[in-house]
């Protein structure tokens, strides 16, 4: 029979009743609830998030028998069956105040069907206080609380100050009632892609351990290259044969593609778990995790910000930052990295500093392809025919045809944006040769105004220098004086020096000189 792959089910037992492959990660939930009470976890979406709450669920429920076979049948001897609050925060929009008070408003309900209501209890946090209370009384067990996506109202009003402030009003309070009812309450998890800051929704809940960046629980979600080969051993080898390769470039292939999260410093790379199930499922290689969700809300702050992107991929920053989202700061870093769109590649252990970076393939490629309509005239259904004719000018030594087509990408800049112009012609370039960087090698850094980029095809290299506000005699007269062709020089391939003009008045690219 085949393997039955859990693709988009969340539900551990559902998996485990239909017989879906499950990645055994009972031992580490054991750890986590034998070791402590109260836990918070960030981690991507798609990430397995929710069917770690779900699992959590049937082991507090003393659903034993889901578990057979697994590491914690041969740990646990209690089963204890215990009342479980679990909301899942994933449902609703939330674009008015409203949709989050009645999403907690329908937990509270079912809840106190359950155990009972206080009508001396309105608002939502004494409700929540009272069903704890209640539960606990009437089992004589304590509580199990799961909250899956605590930040999905926060992050869908991210750029909408007023609203988010409501919404971190409401959650307060709410979430503050798991430290007043301590004495009824056994275990606690809340889960989301984001930690917003100490001064925020956590600040009456600061007995919260947080496992995010904990090297014990590195691999609670997403899969270890070592989980791959025991549990998708067989999977490999036919993936290999059906795309025609050796099993070696299927795993190095795998490995670039979906590998690469790192959640600490010097820790192995975790693979997204929904890619690989996809890869196996389809037995080919896509962009299954960027396709199931757009980063509107990431571009929409990186625009907010004027944040360069070329620092994107270079970022340095501190673990202060990393753990934390001040909703009054417009750096958009903590929120890229939690939301995995940059991860840890490297650490300085003196000064405390993390290196971040893109995690893998399909993450670069799908997040700066999905950046292009946003920064440049260029419409998300024509993005990839424009990128490949851009491509196949460079490839051709069609210099004055790639230069017009790059005058397109530049054409109709808002005069709004006349006063961070600068960046904004930064960034369209970072996209651009980004984006064409991942058929041909493209090399470029920035530097106050100026990009110095290097392309180089089968047969032809060009070195570009541009200037804002210059000429395109003056950027040429740079590349010669200061040798950028060099290193090039005992190359066959025919080379192009180029010099470029921006200019503010035009806003768009004025001219080019070819040598």
């Amino acid at each position: 029979m085949a393997k039955l792959y859990p693709i988009g089910i969340q539900n551990f037992e559902k998996i485990r009743r239909n017989d879906f492959l499950y990645v055994d990660k009972t031992d580490l939930i054991h750890r986590l609830v034998k070791t402590g009470s109260y836990y918070f976890l960030s981690r991507p979406r798609r990430f397995g998030k929710s069917l770690l709450i779900s699992t959590l669920e049937a082991y507090f429920q003393g659903k034993k028998e889901l578990f057979d076979g697994l590491a914690i049948a041969e740990k646990e001897k209690e089963w204890t069956v215990r009342p479980v609050l679990h909301i899942d925060l994933n449902i609703s929009k939330y674009e008015q105040e409203s949709d989050l008070e009645d999403m907690l408003n329908r937990s509270l309900v079912a809840w106190e069907k359950l155990y009972g209501a206080d009508p001396a209890e309105r608002s939502l946090a004494l409700r929540f206080a009272g069903v704890i209370e209640r539960a606990y009384e009437q089992t004589g067990q304590r509580v199990a609380i799961l909250i899956d996506e605590y930040d999905k109202p926060l992050l869908q009003a991210i750029t909408n100050q007023e609203l988010q402030e409501k919404f971190r009003n409401t959650l307060k309070p709410f979430y503050g009632v798991m430290k007043s009812k301590d004495g009824c309450i056994k275990f606690a998890l809340l889960t989301g892609v984001t930690k917003f800051g100490k001064v925020s929704v956590f600040s009456d809940l600061n007995n919260l351990m947080d496992i995010s960046m904990d090297d014990r629980y590195i691999d609670i979600c997403g899969i270890t290259e070592k989980e791959i080969h025991v549990n998708f051993e067989e999977e490999l080898h036919e993936l290999a044969d059906n795309l025609k390769i050796n099993y070696e470039q299927a795993c190095k292939e795998l490995k670039d593609r979906y590998d690469g999260y790192h959640f600490v410093e010097d820790s192995e790379g975790i693979y997204n778990p929904f890619s690989l199930l996809n890869t196996f499922a389809k037995m080919k290689f896509g962009s299954y995790w960027f396709e199931t969700g757009t980063p509107s809300y990431l571009v929409a702050l990186l625009k907010k910000s004027h944040y360069n992107l070329y620092e994107m991929a270079h970022e340095q920053t501190s673990s202060a930052v990393l753990n934390s989202i001040d909703a009054n700061s417009l750096s958009p870093i903590p929120v890229i990295y939690q939301s995995g769109y940059l991860t840890i590649k490297g650490y300085d252990k003196e000064f405390g500093i993390y290196q971040l970076g893109f995690p893998n393939k399909e993450v670069e490629e799908g997040f700066i392809n999905y950046l292009l309509p946003f920064y440049t005239s260029v419409n998300a259904v024509d993005s990839a025919f424009e990128i490949q004719r851009f491509v196949q000018e460079i490839r051709g030594g069609e210099i004055d045809a790639f230069f017009r087509r790059l005058q397109y990408f530049f054409a109709d800049t808002p005069y709004e944006l006349f006063r961070d112009l600068e960046v904004h012609y930064q960034n369209v370039l970072f996209i651009v040769f980004k984006l064409a960087g991942f058929y041909v090698k493209a090399e470029y850094h920035t530097s106050q105004g100026r990009v110095d980029l290097v392309l180089q095809t089968d047969r032809y290299i060009y070195i570009m220098e541009f200037k804002l506000e210059g000429s395109a005699e003056e950027a040429l007269r740079q590349i010669e004086e200061k040798g950028y062709a060099l290193p090039f020089a005992g190359d066959s391939r025919q080379l192009y020096k180029i010099g470029v003009n921006f200019s503010f008045k035009t806003r768009n690219i004025e001219s080019w000189i070819v040598k």
